[in-house]
């Protein structure tokens, strides 16, 4: 079973990254850029089979390791 878990960074956390894709669009001439986020997905093919017990395992691993929760907030899909 496949989990995507989305990694953003919080309200209010600075983003560099962001910022500059926003000035980077803006300059090719893309107009009505407002703000832009840059954040990770990261895919994950688990051995679980119970789509509720491989969220929980995703979110946990998002917890521990894939996200800086202090700054970055995450989700969790199953699919």
């Amino acid at each position: 079973m496949k989990a995507f878990v989305t990694v953003m960074p919080k309200a209010g956390v600075l983003d560099p990254q962001g910022k500059a894709i926003g000035h980077a669009l803006t300059g090719l001439g893309f107009a009505g850029i407002g703000e832009v986020r840059a954040g990770k997905v990261i895919e994950l093919e688990l051995a679980e089979t119970d789509p509720v017990k491989a969220k929980a395992a995703a979110e946990e691993m998002a917890r521990k390791l894939l996200a800086n929760t202090v700054i970055e907030s995450f989700s969790v899909t199953v699919g």
